[in-house]
């Protein structure tokens, strides 16, 4: 059944707010709904002392209502509405309206909530990533044989491009019989390469591989 409640803006609609939130926490219901809204809306400002359920509600909903729209207002003038009636009187009217024509504080997300979610999202996404740990990595790759053209190989191995992954200096390590490896260090960010995928997906795959025989991990230190 409907509550009516007039005259919020003067104190003897006030007092029947007071008894009628005694011992509730909202107009109705459990929880927070578009009765508390409507009902927020005609009260032109916190209720004094001598009202303390009204007052308890009336923070209760102005939380709820800061929570949901957290942007810092600068404050605005709305000339000709400076009369409590005259402000309690669009309230009263939007009382009258059915519900499926009301204004949904609460109900579901319009596009441009879900576009300042999704940014927001990414917001910190990007963060994340820029507070992403790294690694420093020293590797060695060999190649097939003593006529693999080492130039060729480091080129081949360098065109390995990819967020996170930085090359270093390399040198050329004899190893026996006239092969030389290459010794190369390298950085990557921990949340964006694995070494693992670097040598299996990239650098042991062609045309890499057919300069590329095998990468060992020499060295993998946390930065």
């Amino acid at each position: 059944m409907a509550v009516t409640f007039s005259d919020l803006h003067t104190a003897d609609g006030l007092k029947a707010l007071e008894a009628h939130l005694a011992g509730k926490t909202y107009v109705s219901g459990d929880a927070i709904s578009k009765d508390d809204i409507k009902v927020f809306a005609a009260v032109p400002s916190k209720p004094g002392g001598e009202f303390p359920n009204a007052a308890r509600w009336y923070e209760t909903v102005a939380a709820a209502l800061a929570a949901r729209f957290p942007g810092k207002g600068v404050g605005v003038n709305l000339p000709g509405a400076g009369s409590a009636p005259a402000a309690a009187a669009p309230a009263a009217e939007v009382a009258k309206d059915d519900d499926d024509d009301d204004l949904d504080l609460f109900g579901d997300e319009t596009e441009e909530d879900k576009k300042a979610a999704d940014e927001r999202a990414a917001a910190k996404a990007s963060a994340k990533k820029k507070e992403s740990g790294k690694s420093s990595v020293l590797m060695d790759v060999k190649p097939w044989d003593d006529e693999t053209d080492m130039k060729k190989l480091e080129e081949a191995v360098r065109s390995v491009q990819m967020e996170g992954l930085t090359w270093g200096a390399s040198k050329l390590v004899p190893v026996g019989y006239g092969i030389k490896k290459m010794t190369i260090m390298l950085t990557i960010v921990d949340d964006l390469v694995s070494i693992d995928s670097l040598i299996e997906d990239h650098l042991m795959e062609a045309p890499i591989n057919e300069y590329v025989q095998s990468c060992d991990i020499v060295a993998f230190n946390k930065i």
